[in-house]
């Protein structure tokens, strides 16, 4: 080869190094950028914040010895209907299947709960303006339908645009726990749980849990606690803080003469042995859902895991796969209640995930006069 066209060849590969290195300068620049998005724009909401109440109750104050009956449901911000799968749990999908779907999953929540006649709905995952939910407005909905009940929403997942799945980025996220209740709601506060201190905050829900007070004819109030607590996964120690933190506010609570029931998602395996019994033995990419730690309950409290139908239902489903016989399921939605509240029935509502992953979970109750 002549010097000149070693001197071409030798012009050329330094045009293309340069190429390569002001692509890869590019990419870094726009993936810091996108870090330092995230970063900027993140922020916690305050603990100890008063909540808007809105809607109009049928009745001022809640009756003693009178059977009242209260829903705990995650609607999943209405994406999951039986053939959704979702990317965080194997799956393949990060949006819901359409706007029109996600407004059909919450009219069937709607007329379902309807049929239960709640005085009392906890819900949670609610989407306000969500990527994922083609941006419906599901607490406008679902207060449309429950319009003669008082209403309070509890923002906790308002994340910056998540660039991730690349071919159908999951975006920016809003979504609260939504509370109902047919009896007036008197205040409200949402409070802050703890959370990862490490970067997955970023990526993670701004948990908390609202307490909801209604009051009750002899002078005392119910506190209504929805809660959701961080996903299967998360460090045991984290969850002992969250669980820690919501049970001193109500024991405080029941210390003042109070009655409370705190109903949700919990995301621990609730009755302990839910992933066995329903799954035979457990493969081991299925065993993250802890056992809930019992021994953190509070004296005065007890978790309500004695099912009308014996726990034959399910309230979960994994998502990996669509729906079926064989999918992965187990419990961890249900009630925890002080014993001033009487139960006379509880149990899982087997609405084989028409609308939800999740199936409700339905609780008659009394408030004891005597207490």
């Amino acid at each position: 080869m002549d010097e000149k066209k070693k001197k071409t060849k030798g012009r050329k590969w330094k045009v293309l190094g340069k190429s390569v290195l002001g692509v890869s300068a590019g990419i870094v620049l726009i993936l810091a950028g996108y870090v330092s998005y995230v970063m900027i724009t993140y922020s916690r909401i305050e603990d100890n914040r008063t909540l808007e109440i809105t809607g109009t109750a049928r009745s001022d104050t809640l009756k003693t010895d009178t059977e009242y009956t209260a829903v705990t449901y995650n609607i999943g911000f209405g994406a999951y209907t039986p053939d959704y799968t979702f990317f965080m749990d194997g799956g393949t999908q990060s949006w819901a299947n359409s706007e029109e779907s996600v407004i059909s999953c919450i009219n069937g929540d709607i007329a379902l709960l309807k049929r239960h006649q709640p005085d009392l709905t906890l819900i949670q995952e609610v989407d306000i303006d969500s990527t994922r939910s083609y941006h419906v407005n599901q607490f406008k909905l679902l207060c449309d339908g429950f319009s003669d009940m008082s209403a309070t929403l509890a923002v906790n997942y308002h994340s910056a645009f998540l660039f991730y799945p690349i071919l159908q980025p999951h975006g920016a996220s809003n979504s609260g726990l939504l509370t109902l209740s047919n009896t007036k709601i008197s205040s409200a506060m949402r409070r802050s749980l703890p959370i990862a201190e490490s970067m997955s905050k970023y990526l993670d829900l701004d948990r908390c849990y609202s307490l909801n007070y209604i009051n009750t004819e002899n002078g005392k109030q119910l506190v209504v606690v929805n809660t959701h607590l961080s996903a299967y996964g998360t460090d045991s120690s984290l969850q002992t803080r969250q669980l820690e933190k919501m049970f001193g506010d109500m024991r405080k609570e029941y210390e003042k003469g109070n009655y409370v029931i705190c109903g949700g998602d919990f995301n621990h395996d609730f009755t302990g042995n839910s992933k066995e019994r329903f799954n035979g033995e457990v493969p081991a990419e299925y065993s993250w859902a802890a056992a809930f730690p019992d021994q953190l309950i509070p004296a005065h409290f007890q978790k309500l895991v004695n099912y009308q139908s014996g726990g034959s239902v399910p309230s979960c489903r994994n998502c990996d796969k669509p729906y079926s016989p064989d999918s992965f399921v187990l419990t961890v939605d249900g009630f925890i209640v002080s014993d001033n509240v009487e139960t006379t029935y509880m149990d899982i509502i087997d609405n084989q995930f028409l609308y939800s992953d999740h199936n409700p979970v339905k609780l008659q109750f009394k408030l004891k006069a005597s207490d």
